[in-house]
């Protein structure tokens, strides 16, 4: 059945609003990847400037040191491996086509 009467502008939804802050950790948003992130701990100082510029809050850091990737929210935009400092390189972007065959850990 047809709404015979449309809704005014009055009556429709604002939208592009954050209702509950904080609910971005419910959306697991790592399946949109196309390029996953690759750390080389040989090569990592620990400056940590990936973790500060990451958009998704996906680098794992403790202690001061960073651990790895959270897969579930990382969506392989590459910001991490562009901000890794030149000397050290130490994030590579990686096809994700090349972990399909591997289970996940």
């Amino acid at each position: 059945m047809v709404n015979p009467e449309p809704l005014g502008w009055r009556r429709i939804p604002e939208g592009a609003l954050i209702l509950e802050p904080g609910n971005a950790v419910q959306y697991l948003t790592g399946g949109w990847r196309t390029f996953r992130p690759v750390l080389d701990r040989e090569r990592c100082t620990d400056c940590l400037i990936c973790w500060i510029f990451c958009p998704d809050s996906a680098i794992q850091v403790k202690g001061g040191r960073l651990l790895g990737f959270d897969l579930e929210h990382c969506k392989g935009c590459g910001i991490c491996a562009a901000v890794c400092p030149p000397s050290a390189r130490a994030i590579a972007m990686v096809e994700e086509s090349a972990f399909q065959d591997r289970a996940e850990p």
